[in-house]
């Protein structure tokens, strides 16, 4: 057994969103955001549910910070809804929504937890989709005026900032069609993708004239680094590499370099999804930042040969274990994710790991009205050895953010995956704190764990 001690710095959270928590969807003069559009049309999500009540965090979120205080959360990171601030996404201020905002951030203050606000996670409000939405490019104005109005209500308030959360959810929304909006295009994705960035580059420049003096901002991306099933195998390195290129590489050389790769451009133009660039774009898009949000919850494999590729997911081979929801357990993802931040982009600013988690199925309270979750233990374990490590070995991670707090709303899943440190019965809106939040209170408390 090993101690495993992180600095007396570092700060430990839990991570939320706005559409995944909130609830209260219509109440208050909130407008409606394409979430809502997208989970009122039947077959989108997988339990036919919608993010109307969630976990009614609209109506309990004093009390769900005091559970949050109770795990020893030293750090919330939560997301601001556009449409309950801007109904119509621009113009008139919704002023219910916004004081809303005021009293989480009070009560946040009340128990000595620091916010950590994004300013959009995913929520576009359902009247500028419909004006465009990500393909128009007013889009970079209507986010700064709503990105200007955050910054100068909170600015002695909130320290954290993230632009966006995650861009990848926005192009998926545009090319795939399995979240909102529901559109199925691959030019629209990347159009898209290159709109969030410019408003990203846009959110940053509204902070620095805005936002407090001791205010920091950021931008959170995803890495789900892929890697080749067969190692020695050209084929499976290529489909590896151009994953890469198009997913977390498409955001990380804008953000920080100021340019897309040749081979995404290649990629680009080979598919004819290039998107409309204008002069000055993606020098715009790479703005200085104040820290980075790291966003891991595992690795990718990839295989040429599809046969092969079934076998070894029936057989789950894929070079590590397997937890019971089915997904590889590889902790060292967020390590080599801090590697690829060092090595690809130099990185030179702190890192924050703003999201980690894993979800389970059917998982209730048991008969002595715990619940058990092993594995979710098992996991946070994994993942924070390999923060240590990287911190010992000179890297500047701050902190760690569990995703979630809360079982939540799970965008297309619906309720039917479970992430939280807090099990909550949908029906009746009852918290349990799981075995895993009071783990992570140890954690908290102590600043470390026993690591076998």
């Amino acid at each position: 057994m090993k101690k495993i001690m992180l600095p007396e710095t570092f700060l430990f959270g839990t991570a939320t969103s706005a559409a995944q928590i909130e609830g209260g969807a219509f109440e208050d003069g909130r407008g409606a955001s394409i979430w809502d559009t997208f989970a009122a049309r039947k077959g989108t999500i997988s339990d036919g549910s919608t993010p109307k009540k969630a976990c009614d965090f609209y109506h309990s979120f004093s009390t769900d910070l005091e559970i949050a205080k109770k795990i020893n959360i030293e750090s919330f990171r939560f997301s601001f809804s556009w449409s309950r601030i801007f109904p119509e996404g621009t113009g008139k201020i919704n002023q219910k929504g916004l004081d809303y905002y005021k009293r989480l951030v009070e009560e946040l203050h009340k128990q000595e937890i620091v916010p950590n606000a994004t300013v959009y996670h995913w929520d576009l409000p359902q009247a500028l989709e419909e004006k465009g939405g990500w393909l128009n490019r007013d889009i970079v104005n209507w986010y700064g005026e709503y990105a200007s109005l955050l910054y100068r209500t909170f600015a002695d308030s909130i320290p954290l900032w993230a632009t966006i959360n995650e861009p990848i959810a926005t192009y998926v929304g545009y090319a795939q069609g399995f979240f909102a909006p529901g559109h199925c295009s691959e030019k629209e994705g990347r159009q898209a993708n290159h709109h969030i960035l410019l408003a990203h580059g846009e959110g940053v420049k509204r902070f620095r004239e805005e936002g407090g003096k001791d205010g920091k901002i950021g931008i959170v991306v995803d890495i789900w680094n892929h890697h080749p099933l067969r190692k020695e195998n050209i084929n499976d390195i290529r489909i590896a590499e151009l994953e890469n290129e198009k997913t977390y590489r498409s955001y990380l050389n804008p953000i920080f370099k100021g340019a897309y790769t040749e081979a995404l451009l290649k990629y680009m133009e080979e598919n004819r999804c290039m998107p409309e660039i204008q002069e000055g774009d993606l020098e715009y898009m790479k703005q200085p930042l104040d820290f980075f949000g790291l966003n891991c919850y595992n690795r990718v494999v990839d295989c040429a040969d599809e046969k092969i590729m079934e076998e070894e997911r029936r057989q789950k081979r894929l070079g590590g274990n397997f937890q019971d929801n089915g997904n590889e357990f590889y902790p060292k993802a967020v390590y080599d994710a801090i590697q690829i931040l060092k090595q690809d982009y130099e990185l030179d600013i702190p890192i924050y790991v703003t999201e980690n988690g894993t979800p389970s199925y059917n998982e209730d309270p048991e008969a002595d009205g715990c619940v058990h979750d092993a594995e979710r233990i098992r996991y946070m374990e994994g993942f924070l050895y390999w923060i240590h490590k990287a911190i010992e070995e000179g890297h500047d991670v701050r902190g760690y953010y569990v995703w979630s707090l809360l079982d939540n709303w799970e965008w297309n899943s619906g309720f039917e995956s479970r992430y939280g440190l807090t099990h909550v019965d949908f029906e009746t809106q009852k918290r349990v704190i799981k075995d895993s939040g009071k783990w992570y209170a140890q954690v908290c408390k102590e600043k470390g764990f026993d690591y076998a």
